[in-house]
């Protein structure tokens, strides 16, 4: 990493003029609800008959998918968990351009950056805000892109939309809006409390032709009769000037969404009352931990997220080590937690455990990252449970998969996304075996009494056949759970939730062109 490197892209010449109308969500501070609001009018304008496409500038977080697309013709690139949730929003594939800009926290101060997809490096916080400007031209070619082939563009900010001291670097909020002439709807949090302290500081922060740009404001989250918010919507708009445009109320099946980072985490502890609990370290620098969703759902499964500070459960039938953005850094704090200790007497014991992705690789018996790419370089001891080595480099592999898994004769879906090459004696053990247009392919390794296990795979218990027959191996009771009808589902009551709160005929004349 290099603090001015050469970004080889320009902002290119569309020949195709935009013809969306874009409408932009700005937050008064984060996790105010922007990014399911994005998806429920996704699905809602998409039921309409409207080509709709999701952007997002810049997101950071752990939780990503893999595209079709990429900068380059044959790539594949990744986003951010959230836009591909939107994607789906919109019955439309994943594409880069939805979210061009990725960051995925390494440590407390630096950040992988993905540029389109692709990986730029790895930059300090100081760095990346000498960088950012000189993303913009991507930001806006990505956003004239889907704008030429969509009729409505529904835009997400980050974070709080008016942080003036961020101003300067801006490349998400107001600085794109415009840039690319966006009409923004303020989005507040009602159940944190402060909503008119929230509305009007932004309005106070914001410059004459930002607040010019502000089509009205929206307060998310809303418990209660909608009638006692009226003199506080009256004061609002008497002091801003902007709209009330609804009060959305509480989403109940939010949780049934994969949630978009860690920050979720810190509300969740056991979750089901099934007779199979399934315990899953929290990680530091977790990723893509929406792997358990699927098994979280199941009515006969109880799984258990273990907390920093809290020993893993003794009577806990499998444990889940869950992807890792820091491989060494999390098998560090795996040592420190003591957890190394609670996976390995649990394994003396008879108990199961399954590793994915950067948890397949914490299995083996040593990691090793002799450039730095995750961290100072050096390697690491491994839990030793499988017979593999694995060494972090090479580019990032990015493969959509749509197979089926041989000994189970199931379809099953996934993804891989991570840099690094594992070897060793353990993988002619394989977990799984892919039917690969006839040819056998083995991924990942399995000890020799079958209860230690792990692969490269991504989403695999998504699939409903091989999430029953794994769970059939594993002692768990049969059920009917077609988990991605139940996403589907979730997704169509955001969109009438949406619908009930929402004009949204007003919100697509106020959108601008």
């Amino acid at each position: 990493m290099t603090d001015d490197p050469t970004i080889a892209f320009q902002r290119l010449k569309n020949p195709h003029p935009r013809r969306a109308r874009g409408l932009m969500l700005q937050g008064t501070a984060s996790d105010v609800g922007k990014s399911l609001l994005v998806a429920g009018l996704c699905r809602a304008y998409t039921r309409r008959g409207l080509v709709v496409r999701p952007f997002k500038a810049q997101n950071m977080s752990n939780n990503a998918a893999v595209t079709l697309d990429g900068e380059h013709p044959g790539q594949r690139g990744e986003i951010g968990r959230a836009q591909a949730l939107q994607a789906r929003a919109c019955k439309a594939p994943c594409s880069v351009h939805m979210n061009p800009v990725l960051l995925k926290p390494e440590s407390d101060i630096d950040c992988q950056v993905v540029l389109r997809g692709q990986v730029l490096g790895r930059w300090s916080a100081s760095a990346y805000q000498r960088l950012k400007p000189k993303l913009m031209p991507a930001v806006l070619d990505s956003l004239e892109r889907l704008g030429a082939e969509a009729d409505l563009l529904v835009v997400e900010g980050a974070g709080c939309g008016a942080e003036r001291y961020l101003r300067a670097q801006d490349i998400t909020n107001m600085a794109l809006a415009e840039a690319a002439d966006l009409a923004v709807c303020i989005v507040a949090d009602e159940s944190r409390g402060g909503v008119m302290a929230a509305l009007l500081g932004m309005h106070g922060l914001l410059d004459p032709s930002e607040r010019q740009r502000v089509i009205g404001y929206i307060v998310n989250k809303f418990r209660g009769d909608p009638r006692v918010f009226d003199p506080a919507a009256e004061e609002i708009t008497a002091r801003s000037g902007w709209a009330n445009l609804g009060l959305v109320g509480w989403f109940d099946a939010a949780g049934r969404l994969p949630a978009e980072d860690s920050l979720a985490l810190e509300k969740k502890g056991a979750g089901g009352s099934g007779v199979l609990t399934l315990a899953v370290p929290r990680l530091s620098r977790i990723a893509n931990f929406d792997d358990l969703d699927p098994l979280a759902a199941e009515p006969g499964v109880r799984v258990i997220w273990v907390a920093p500070g809290q020993p893993i459960p003794r009577d806990a039938d499998v444990i889940v080590l869950p992807g890792s953005k820091a491989t060494r850094a999390d098998l560090a704090m795996l040592r420190a937690e003591g957890w190394d200790i609670d996976i390995l007497a649990h394994v003396r014991q008879g108990g199961r455990v399954v590793g994915l992705c950067a948890g397949f690789q914490m299995l083996g018996k040593v990691v090793r990252d002799p450039q730095g790419i995750e961290g100072p370089p050096g390697e690491s001891a491994g839990l030793g449970l499988l017979d593999i080595e694995t060494v972090i480099g090479g580019e990032k592999r990015l493969v959509d998969l749509a197979v089926t898994e041989r000994r189970s004769g199931c379809a099953l879906t996934g993804y891989e996304m991570h840099m690094g090459t594992t070897q060793g004696p353990g993988l002619a053990r394989p977990w799984l075996v892919f039917d690969d247009h006839g040819a056998a392919r083995p991924q990942g390794a399995c000890s020799a009494d079958g209860r230690v296990m792990g692969a490269y795979v991504h989403g695999i218990f998504a699939a409903d056949g091989f999430r029953a027959h794994w769970l059939g191996q594993v002692g768990a009771p049969p059920s009917s759970l077609l988990f991605e009808d139940r996403i589907e589902g979730a997704l169509d009551a955001l969109a009438d939730h949406c619908e009930a709160a929402l004009d949204l005929d007003r919100l697509w004349e106020l959108a601008r062109r």
